[in-house]
């Protein structure tokens, strides 16, 4: 549908401070990525993250697919692993189509928006919505990086959306919600603290993982991934504070020190 008006200038990431960051994990087509950026334009959302592009990067079909939404695809960051992607963001959703066998809040988009709108009230936090690739969609070892699910509900019988759809209608409903909390009016009890980023929390993951291998907790290799995963999943759904972490990492301390101290 046409209708930009050529005499306006595209909006700059300042002017559009609570907008989610885009992560594209995994996307097979540069023409996807380009009608993702396209529909990230739209609706003023601005930073787009890219999780191993089938195809490399940059990419020609990327930017004729944009319809001139460029400054999205020569600002987007790219990344070898989701973690990397998410590591400074404290607020994560992961959109997914149907139940992976992973223990996670399910929110609609309406009210996975909200969220970000609550999350971004009078701080300065950054937020992300984290796309899969347009065949299989997101891997569990992805979804267990994020806080919760967002699952848009449609007709069951025929729910497929193409990765710049599904792109474009949370976009819009961010774009669209009725924001109540007005910025300089809210002011979140966060008991003197932050919410942890990712990379302060797989920190606090190395911790354990240590702890526990020397411990001798891992029965098998084999099984050694899947707890690792489950714990991690718990850690992010949690919404640990940067507070919670250091705690946690005391603790790990004091547990370990005790028993070297009764092996001694």
């Amino acid at each position: 549908m046409a209708g930009t008006n050529t005499a306006k200038e595209v909006q700059a990431p300042e002017n559009t401070p609570l907008a989610p960051v885009i992560i594209l994990v995994g996307p097979q087509l540069g023409e996807n990525i380009g009608m993702c950026a396209r529909a990230m334009l739209n609706c003023g959302v601005t930073e787009l993250r890219i999780v191993k592009p089938r195809d490399g990067w940059p990419n020609p079909a990327a930017v004729s697919a944009a319809s001139g939404a460029i400054a999205v695809l020569d600002n987007a960051k790219i990344f070898d692993t989701t973690a990397e992607a998410l590591q400074d963001l404290e607020f994560v959703l992961a959109t997914t189509a149907r139940n992976r066998g992973i223990v996670k809040d399910i929110y609609t988009a309406e009210a996975g928006v909200k969220l970000i709108h609550e999350h971004n009230a009078g701080r300065a936090q950054k937020c992300g919505i984290m796309f899969g690739p347009e065949r299989t969609g997101l891997e569990n070892d992805d979804i267990a990086l994020a806080n919760a699910t967002l699952s848009i509900p449609l007709n069951p019988g025929f729910s497929s959306l193409n990765l710049a759809q599904a792109v474009l209608l949370v976009c819009y409903t961010w774009l669209s919600c009725d924001n109540p909390y007005k910025t300089a009016d809210v002011e979140k009890e966060m008991g003197g603290t932050e919410l942890a980023t990712k990379a302060e929390v797989e920190n606090l993951m190395d911790h354990l993982v240590d702890d526990l291998e020397t411990g001798g907790f891992f029965r098998s290799a084999e099984q050694k991934p899947t707890i690792i995963r489950n714990v991690r999943n718990f850690f992010f759904r949690a919404g640990m504070t940067a507070q919670d972490v250091r705690t946690m990492h005391g603790i790990f301390t004091c547990l370990t020190g005790k028993r070297h101290r009764k092996a001694e």
